[in-house]
C-alpha cells in the first residue's frame, strides 16, 4: 500500500483590479519602462486600494481554491495555513480571521512567516499535518499587500512588488496519486537577515529608546546580494528536493520558481541545466507578489492550459530570513473556477 501524502485538489488566485504600469511609475520616480523591463522583466503590477488588507485578498483566493476543489471541500477543511509577510496585524494572527470569513468555523488556523518562501513552507507544514492524520483537507494560502511598505523614492523595491493572493486545497491521499507532494527541502540562514528587511516593524525596534527613522517602516533590499544568494540557494534546494523525489532534472516538465525577477529565473535555469521554455513566468503581469507568487503562477499557467495532467513540476523559492524551499509534485486534473 502506498504511503500517505498530501495531494493537490484545488487551486485559485486573485489580484486587486488596479494594474500599475511601468509608464505610470515613471511619471513619479526616476525610472523608465525600458529600465524596469531590462532589470526585472516586470511590465505591470497590481496594487490594492486604500482600506484593502491582506486578509481581503486571502479570502478571495481561498474562495476560488475551495470552489476548485469541489462542493465537499469547505466542510472537510481541518486546517488553514496562511503564508504572509504582511499580516493584517502583529496581533492577532490573520489566518483565523480568514478561516472565519470563509465559513470554515473553528478550524485550526495559523500564519507562516518565511518571506517569499512562505508558500513552500506553508505547503510543507500542511503536508506534514495531512500525513500525520491531523486533518483530511488543508487550505494553504499565500497572500501579500506590500504596497504600504514600499518607499516611493526607492526604485529598487517600489517597481518590483505587487499585491495578490494564491491558494491551494490539499487533501489526504497516497504518494502514488497525481497531485501528491513529493520531495521537499527547506532551509535558512539567519546570519544574512539584513539583506531583505523592514527595520521598523517588531520588537527589535520597539525595545530601544531611539526614535525610529521614518524610512524604517519601508522594505529595504540589497538587490545584488539577494540575486546571488537566490540563484545559488534555489538551485541547491531544487536538487535536494529532486533527489528526495527520486527524479532527475531532465524529467521535470515545468520549473515554477518564486517570481522575483526574470533574470533570477533565467540564471536558475542555467544552474539547473534546463531550457528557459520549461520555466514558468507570470511576473511580467503581476510583479513580485512574495508568498503569493508561486500559487499565482500555478493558477495562471493552469488557466492558460500550460499544465497538463501527469506533468512533473518543481516548485522553488527564496526569501527574507534568509529562507529557501523547494517541492515536487505531478500535476493532477484540476478544474479552475
Amino acid at each position: 500500500m502506498s504511503a500517505p501524502a498530501a495531494v493537490l485538489a484545488g487551486l485559485g488566485g486573485h489580484v486587486p483590479p488596479r494594474a500599475v504600469t511601468n509608464e505610470e511609475l515613471s511619471r513619479s520616480m526616476d525610472t523608465t519602462d525600458e529600465w524596469i523591463v531590462r532589470r526585472t522583466g516586470i511590465r505591470r503590477r497590481h496594487w490594492s486600494e486604500p482600506g484593502t488588507a491582506t486578509s481581503d485578498l486571502a479570502v478571495e483566493a481561498g474562495h476560488r481554491a475551495l470552489k476548485s476543489a469541489g462542493p465537499g471541500a469547505p466542510g472537510d477543511i481541518g486546517l488553514v495555513v496562511l503564508a504572509t509577510a504582511t499580516p493584517d496585524h502583529q496581533v492577532p494572527s490573520t489566518a483565523p480571521d480568514v478561516a472565519a470569513r470563509l465559513g470554515l468555523g473553528t478550524v485550526a488556523a495559523l500564519d507562516v512567516g518565511a518571506g517569499c518562501s512562505g508558500f513552500v513552507y506553508a505547503l510543507a507544514t500542511a503536508s506534514a499535518a495531512l500525513v500525520a492524520g491531523h486533518a483530511e483537507r488543508v487550505l494553504v494560502i499565500g497572500a501579500e499587500t506590500f504596497r504600504p511598505y514600499l518607499n516611493p523614492a526607492d526604485r529598487g523595491t517600489a517597481v518590483i512588488f505587487g499585491d495578490g493572493a494564491g491558494a491551494v486545497v490539499l487533501r489526504r491521499g497516497t504518494a502514488d496519486e497525481p497531485g501528491a507532494i513529493g520531495g521537499v527541502d527547506l532551509g535558512s540562514d539567519g546570519t544574512l537577515n539584513d539583506l531583505v528587511a523592514i527595520p521598523g516593524n517588531g520588537s527589535r525596534s520597539r525595545s530601544t529608546d531611539r526614535a525610529p527613522h521614518p524610512d524604517d517602516r519601508y522594505l529595504r533590499m540589497n538587490g545584488k546580494e539577494v540575486f546571488a544568494h537566490a540563484v545559488r540557494r534555489m538551485a541547491q534546494s531544487s536538487k535536494a528536493a529532486l533527489d528526495r523525489a527520486g527524479w532527475d532534472v531532465g524529467q521535470v516538465d515545468h520549473v515554477v520558481g518564486h517570481q522575483a525577477n526574470l533574470r533570477i529565473l533565467h540564471a536558475l535555469a542555467r544552474q539547473l541545466g534546463v531550457d528557459r521554455a520549461r520555466v514558468v513566468s507570470h511576473l511580467e503581469e503581476v510583479g513580485n507578489t512574495s508568498a503569493a507568487s508561486i500559487p499565482l503562477a500555478l493558477a495562471d499557467a493552469a488557466a492558460r492550459g500550460r499544465l497538463r495532467p501527469g506533468d512533473r513540476l518543481l516548485l522553488t523559492s527564496f526569501g527574507a530570513g534568509l529562507t529557501w524551499g523547494s517541492a515536487t509534485l505531478t500535476w493532477p486534473g484540476i478544474a479552475l473556477p
